[in-house]
């Protein structure tokens, strides 16, 4: 047995479970889900949610915390936590209409991906989707994760199989993807109606290439 191969020696450090911090941006803030948060199109859900460890899950803002005007809009969760392999899977986006294709959503993203990279200390972070959710997949490729394959007939779900998609973000993808999260982010990328003069991907795509 000794002579079968081995990967590389993995970084040093250790992995932390979510805490109940909150997070503030630019745009929007995170914040760790109360049952008063949960909206018109999830609040079914808020009571159970917000007193799981797995999923964690969070509550976000239309706006900085510290905006009287901010108001519960969407939620996303840490679930399939396991620290002890450093690899956490983000999901159960739900995004109410004020929040959809906004600076505040994409914000957002960078903000629980990079809590899990540069605070909790992952090295993995997953996304998951029924390979039909061209949507899903789509908004993944956007926010820079990688597609690594098709788990086939993955589930059951109401009696039908599901075939699943993995994708991920490691630590190795970080450095860029964050830097293009960042000047996606940035006012110079908007014009004077709140237009995008880049796309995400187009930004990492120059990224991609200088480092090349």
């Amino acid at each position: 047995m000794s002579d079968q191969p081995n990967g590389p020696i993995t970084s040093s450090g250790t992995a932390s479970l979510p805490s109940r911090a909150t997070i503030d941006g630019h745009y929007t803030s995170r914040m760790p889900l109360e049952p008063s948060h949960a909206g018109s199109s999830w609040k079914h859900l808020g009571e159970d949610l917000s007193k799981t460890n797995d999923p964690f899950c969070y509550t976000v803002l239309s706006g900085p915390r510290d905006d009287p005007k901010s108001e519960p809009v969407g939620q996303m969760s840490y679930l399939n936590i396991v620290p002890s392999h450093r690899r956490i899977e983000i999901g159960s986006i739900i995004f109410g209409e004020q929040l959809k294709q906004t600076r505040a959503a994409t914000e957002a993203f960078y903000l629980i991906i990079k809590h899990a990279f540069e605070d909790l200390g992952y090295l993995r972070v997953e996304w998951k989707a029924n390979h039909l959710n061209k949507s899903s997949l789509a908004a993944a490729e956007r926010l820079g994760f990688v597609f690594e394959g098709i788990f086939r007939k993955h589930m059951i779900f109401k009696g039908r199989r599901r075939d699943t998609a993995w994708l991920s973000i490691t630590d190795d993808d970080w450095p860029l993807v964050k830097k293009a999260f960042e000047l996606w982010l940035s006012e110079d990328n908007f014009d004077k109606d709140g237009k995008q003069i880049k796309s995400l991907k187009d930004i990492r795509q120059v990224f991609a290439k200088e480092q090349n």
